[in-house]
């Protein structure tokens, strides 16, 4: 029962900076026609997941109860609030729906690929920390 309470509370976080994150992107870049706080929040996600991973994974100093716990705070509740891909399962079909092709295959191919960069990124730098 703690790990769902503590699942929860995480998740309520995750989601929380996710809104905070895309409001202030929005404010900063208006997302005329093109989802930029969606991209921004997932690009970051990306990254997170990635270091926290393996940050976890390849830290010896911890017991693996603490890396379980750690990876469901982390990336169970925080990451899996965080992160946006519904969001951008739906922005990328309205805008097919528009007739903005264009624009949704660069929203497609720009979340895959930074995506994948982001997790690689991420898992170097949390390697590079243990």
């Amino acid at each position: 029962m703690f790990n769902w309470l503590l699942i929860g509370l995480a998740g309520a976080t995750g989601a929380l900076m996710r809104y905070g994150i895309g409001q202030g992107v929005e404010r900063a870049v208006p997302e005329q026609h093109f989802p930029w706080a969606t991209f921004v929040v997932n690009m970051l996600g990306c990254l997170l997941f990635g270091f926290v991973y393996y940050w976890i994974d390849f830290n010896e100093a911890m017991t693996p109860d603490t890396q379980q716990r750690f990876r469901l705070v982390l990336l169970t509740g925080f990451a899996g609030a965080f992160t946006t891909y519904s969001t951008y399962a739906f922005q990328t079909t309205m805008l097919i729906d528009e007739g903005k092709w264009g624009y949704a295959l660069a929203n497609i191919g720009a979340q895959t690929i930074f995506g994948l960069a982001a997790i690689y990124i991420g898992a170097a730098l949390g390697k590079a920390l243990v």
